[in-house]
């Protein structure tokens, strides 16, 4: 009777151990997780700066968008820090993600700094910040607009095709590579290059407050270094994430000792695709983007 007790009372206190350690197990699975959140993004809802980055050729991107007006409503996001590397992207695209940035800084202080390119659409987007950093060796600038097309007829008189065009208008479908661009086509294509490059060229003079004169030296599509950018009034100051967190402590009241948490996007579906296209030639992928709109796109010969 009493070899029964001591088993009653043994496995009670086996039960008990098993209860600490499974305890002190969630106790720190839980202290592991917070360790791990703590490192990568710090805990949620807590005071932090946002980082966008915003590279390859820019498209119209409604995820982007979304995750912007996430953070704009967002009271924990007490600033944005957008860094671009882009050589630019359609006219719509830069023009959107422009617009998104703006709502943003209504909200928050925004400020942008340039990798490598900030050029055409991607000058368009950063404008879109309170204050815009470059590097020195940053090339930023090609502010204009675009559209390539090819004339064949000539190849194709070579080998003997001669192509068919019906359509309802002398000016549909122009440029078409299959027919030659009549002056009327091309008065037509330029008129509407020139009111988008006005649209661009207006943004420009309004954010930067430039001068008429001023603007004449910076809207005819050349590059600039992030030197002559700044004394041309185009950035406001040269360097990188370090003086963008001085400014924003100095000016808007944002510590320094903030985290910095990147933005993610939820592509879902979308991201591998996306991925692929991130790799694709520049050049390859302008190509589409002249059939989808207009381009705001610096592409040098080499590239």
């Amino acid at each position: 009777m009493s070899l029964d007790a001591d088993s009653i009372v043994d496995r009670r206190r086996l039960k008990r151990r098993l209860m600490v350690w499974r305890a002190l197990a969630v106790v720190a699975f839980a202290a592991v997780g917070i360790a791990l959140v703590g490192d990568v993004d710090g805990l949620p809802g807590t005071d932090h700066v946002a980082r966008l980055y915003v590279s390859n050729v820019i498209v119209e991107d409604t995820h982007r968008q979304t995750a912007l007006e996430e953070l704009r409503d967002d009271d924990s996001v007490r600033a944005l820090i957008v860094h671009i590397d882009s050589p630019g992207g359609s006219v719509v695209g830069g023009e959107s993600l422009y617009r998104a940035i703006r709502e943003v800084s209504e909200e928050k202080p925004v400020v942008v700094t340039m990798g490598t390119l900030a050029t055409s659409a991607g000058y368009m987007v950063a404008i879109g910040g309170d204050h815009l950093i470059a590097h020195e060796g940053s090339v930023t600038g090609s502010i204009g607009v675009l559209l390539q097309s090819a004339n064949i007829t000539g190849l194709l008189d070579k080998i003997g095709v001669k192509p068919e065009i019906i359509k309802s208008g002398p000016l549909k479908a122009q440029p078409n590579p299959l027919e030659v661009t009549t002056p009327e086509a091309r008065q037509a294509i330029k008129d509407v290059i020139l009111d988008m490059q006005e649209m661009f060229t207006t943004l420009v003079k309004e954010r930067r407050k430039l001068t008429s004169d001023e603007l004449k030296k910076v809207s005819d599509g050349r590059i600039f270094s992030g030197r002559q950018a700044l004394e041309l009034g185009l950035v406001d100051e040269l360097g990188g994430e370090k003086q963008a967190r001085a400014w924003l402590a100095e000016t808007r009241n944002v510590p320094e000792s903030l985290d910095v948490r990147d933005v993610v996007i939820d592509y879902g579906e979308e991201k591998w695709r996306r991925l692929v296209n991130g790799y694709i030639g520049k050049t390859l992928f302008s190509k589409r983007l002249s059939l989808d709109g207009l381009v705001s796109l610096w592409q040098p010969v080499a590239w």
